[in-house]
């Protein structure tokens, strides 16, 4: 199991995949919310709004749910029903993560280095680098120009930091929770994709399964 946090421009949606495929085992990136959504019975799209962005869509994701009401009683505002519905479905979130455990997997963002940091082989990453390289990298890998990335940078470093900050109480920055910590502006995509799994080996090899 590799848990992976990553700010914008660092290159997860290379780095993702090519350790998922490396490793042979799924990217679970792709099948939370459709996991989720079925186990929890709303769509897809409510659960990535909850999964990545908790407490900041107001009214805008009350709306796209659709059956708060149902899930949290006719009694109680908005703001209780939405915070019901989003512990609702991050609960979903963690119990399948922990499910995970045994199959194994990639698991990008979504607090997985606090939701399985009790798993002894999991190796748990953190892709970061210097501002203006990631915007660089990130108009490379979006094809995008300078503002725009320099936009979507403010926008969803704010967003995935403060969602492991809302969610779990924890910094996601902090150094400590992670057993590796990648420039990966610094360093070729493919580079960090080898290193990942060189050390991902030997995280299952110190921690085999069971012991």
């Amino acid at each position: 199991m590799v848990t992976i946090a990553a700010l914008y421009g660092a290159g997860e949606s290379v780095v993702g995949p090519g350790v998922a495929e490396r490793l042979g085992v799924p990217l679970l990136d792709r099948r939370v919310p459709e996991e989720v959504a079925r186990n929890a019975g709303v769509s897809e799209e409510a659960v990535a709004q909850v999964d990545e962005q908790p407490q900041t869509l107001g009214k805008q994701l009350l709306s796209s749910l659709g059956r708060l009401s149902t899930v949290a009683g006719s009694t109680g505002g908005a703001d209780e029903r939405l915070d019901l519905q989003e512990r609702t479905l991050r609960g979903h979130i963690e119990r399948f993560l922990a499910e995970s455990r045994t199959a194994g997997g990639v698991m990008i963002g979504r607090g997985g280095m606090v939701v399985l940091r009790d798993l002894p082989q999991a190796l748990h990453v953190h892709l970061g680098g210097p501002r203006d390289a990631r915007v660089r990298q990130g108009m490379r890998l979006e094809n995008v120009d300078h503002d725009a990335a320099a936009r979507r940078q403010d926008t969803e470093d704010e967003t995935r930091i403060g969602y492991v900050r809302r969610a779990y109480g924890v910094d996601g920055e902090d150094p400590g929770h992670y057993h590796l910590m990648l420039d990966t502006t610094a360093l070729e995509l493919d580079a960090c994709v080898e290193l990942i799994v060189t050390a991902s080996r030997a995280r299952t090899h110190d921690h085999p399964r069971g012991a």
